[in-house]
């Protein structure tokens, strides 16, 4: 288990109600919608979306999974690049998930990449139903410049995002304390990032309960 990873915020430590609402949201059935590709294709969705958004194989999909409880529902895989769409999800009739294409690094042609890169940018910019972007970091490396890139792009289309810290059962706990301590400081001088940020292991399930508990205080009335 992690040392000593509780929220490092009161902002983050939700009390019993808030908790028992996001385990409770996050039990439902989750089905896959449908994936897309093209921004054109984008589905007029009425509930609340929630979009997983990282670099290349930061854990976007293993979150997910890990969060609903399921093995399955997201793909996951070693290779980079593997989600190829904008793939939206179903909780419950009250959220919508949606796992972002990996920015940054992937194993496929550049054109796909530069395709993919343009649809998350674009879907991030303006989409009206987004209510709230996970932005994950890999605990392993922290910010790096194509994640401050993205930072900027929701700051300057208004779009709250939370900083959220993945893979934390992986580096020692000086090396976590110092990235975690960097990405508060960075979050702090960003006007669209929440104060609440998250760490979280999809393996050993730290943090998850927290950041249900702050996504489902996000979810619309089931349709």
């Amino acid at each position: 288990m992690l040392p000593s990873l509780a929220p490092s915020t009161a902002l983050e430590r939700p009390d019993a109600k808030a908790l028992e609402a996001g385990r409770w949201l996050f039990a439902q059935e989750c089905r896959f919608l449908m994936g897309v590709a093209e921004l054109g294709k984008l589905p007029a969705f009425r509930l609340p979306e929630i979009a997983f958004a990282g670099r290349s194989n930061v854990g976007k999909s293993s979150l997910l999974n890990a969060l609903v409880g399921r093995k399955d529902l997201a793909r996951t895989s070693n290779t980079p690049g593997r989600t190829q769409e904008l793939n939206f999800f179903d909780l419950g009739r009250r959220l919508t998930l949606v796992d972002l294409p990996g920015y940054g690094h992937a194993e496929a042609p550049k054109a796909r990449i530069e395709a993919w890169n343009a649809l998350v940018r674009d879907y991030l910019r303006g989409r009206p139903t987004l209510a709230r972007v996970c932005l994950l970091i890999d605990a392993r490396h922290g910010l790096k410049p194509v994640d401050g890139e993205i930072m900027t792009l929701l700051d300057e289309a208004a779009v709250v995002y939370h900083a959220v810290l993945t893979k934390a059962d992986k580096p020692k706990p000086k090396d976590l304390a110092a990235v975690e301590a960097g990405l508060r400081a960075e979050i702090a001088k960003r006007p669209a990032a929440h104060p609440a940020a998250f760490v979280t292991s999809s393996v050993e399930g730290t943090g998850l309960p927290e950041l249900r508990a702050a996504l489902a205080s996000l979810a619309g009335r089931p349709l």
